[in-house]
């Protein structure tokens, strides 16, 4: 059970940067045996798609070697528009049976052309209201997406054993360390580089998940077309380098105003919620991506949503060897290591 050969590595590919971590379960617990992360540059990955295969390959092995990682079995997730993750209800059968059944069942739930997803499903239980039904969650991913990532692992010399989505490896990471109470609505929102997503949970089941088109990437827009500068320029600014290009005062209208729509838009998802599950208020808001560490965010958050917000640490339950690992820079980069940590949870024979 607790053998090594069993173990993946977490590998979370951004359109950012690219985090792996690698964890250690013993009968004590959980300790993190590698972590290592490096930023891409602006346009190799965007809004999932990968633009250049061979230089994210090159970084891959370099984030590996550097880091000193040598299990090649890999944990990847995907998400953004290219997934679908629905939570339908179908006649009570066997799981066998669904699995005959499942195109036909989900043909009607899935934008997309049947022949060109993937699909998986998890049966969730008896459905509350009609007792011949039951719950199922349904997930769909394009594979032409899933190709591109298991050919980019393989590209680096990886060997991609589990392909999960990101929303469901934030959810992972996050059982581990808060064991939620099963009674209680948490909405884990994750704000990276180009997408936001949203999902909320009851207990340990996922009820809702919507993604939308926002993320850190704005502010460096923002910013960029206010100094004239590059994404990358724009970046260092964001993060209180180069201030004499632009006024602390306009950096900081710059980051309330992008953040105010992120409030509006996840309002508006919560709204959603509530007009589908009226009796389920989300009374606890947990951040994760690059927009984890946005104070402001959590601040106006809680006004907006009459919600606790905090941040999630992934690293809350491990063990964290401080000699080994900088638990400062751990600490900072907490949110942005959320997915990966998740995913290095995973088993080779997991579904």
């Amino acid at each position: 059970m607790f053998g090594t050969k069993n173990q993946l590595v977490g590998l979370d590919i951004g359109s950012k940067s690219i985090k792996a971590a690698e964890i250690v379960e013993s009968k004590k617990g959980f300790t993190l045996s590698k972590f290592g992360m490096v930023d891409i540059a602006p346009g190799l990955i965007e809004d999932g798609a990968i633009k250049d295969p061979e230089a994210v390959a090159d970084m891959l092995r370099g984030l590996f070697k550097t880091y000193g990682i040598k299990n090649r079995n890999v944990a990847i997730s995907i998400g953004g528009y290219s997934v679908i993750v629905k939570k339908i209800s179908v006649q009570s059968t066997t799981e066998a049976q669904l699995q005959d059944s499942i195109h036909f069942e989900a043909e009607q739930y899935i934008p997309f052309d049947i022949n060109d997803v993937n699909l998986d499903f998890q049966i969730l239980g008896e459905n509350d209201i009609n007792a011949n039904q039951m719950n199922v969650l349904l997930v769909a991913a394009k594979k032409e997406m899933v190709s591109d990532y298991v050919s980019l692992a393989e590209l680096a010399g990886l060997d991609p054993r589990i392909i999960d989505v990101d929303a469901f490896a934030l959810q992972n990471i996050f059982d581990l360390n808060y064991e939620p109470s099963a009674q209680e609505n948490v909405a884990l929102i994750d704000i990276g580089a180009s997408k936001t997503s949203l999902n909320i949970l009851k207990g340990s089941t996922s009820v809702f998940m919507r993604d939308v088109s926002l993320g850190c990437g704005q502010i460096n827009q923002k910013i960029a077309n206010l100094v004239d500068c590059t994404i990358e320029e724009a970046e260092a600014i964001k993060f209180g380098e180069g201030s004499d290009r632009i006024p602390p005062e306009s950096l900081s209208d710059i980051i309330s105003s992008v953040v105010t729509d992120w409030c509006t838009e996840i309002r508006r998802a919560l709204d959603f919620f509530y007009s589908t599950y009226p009796e389920d208020q989300v009374k606890k808001i947990v951040l994760s991506g690059g927009g984890g560490n946005i104070q402001e965010l959590r601040q106006l958050l809680a006004v907006e949503t009459s919600a606790e917000v905090s941040t999630i640490n992934p690293f809350q339950r491990f063990f964290v060897d401080n000699e080994k690992f900088d638990t400062q820079y751990l600490e900072q980069i907490a949110p942005q290591a959320s997915i990966c940590m998740g995913l290095a949870t995973r088993k080779v024979d997991d579904k």
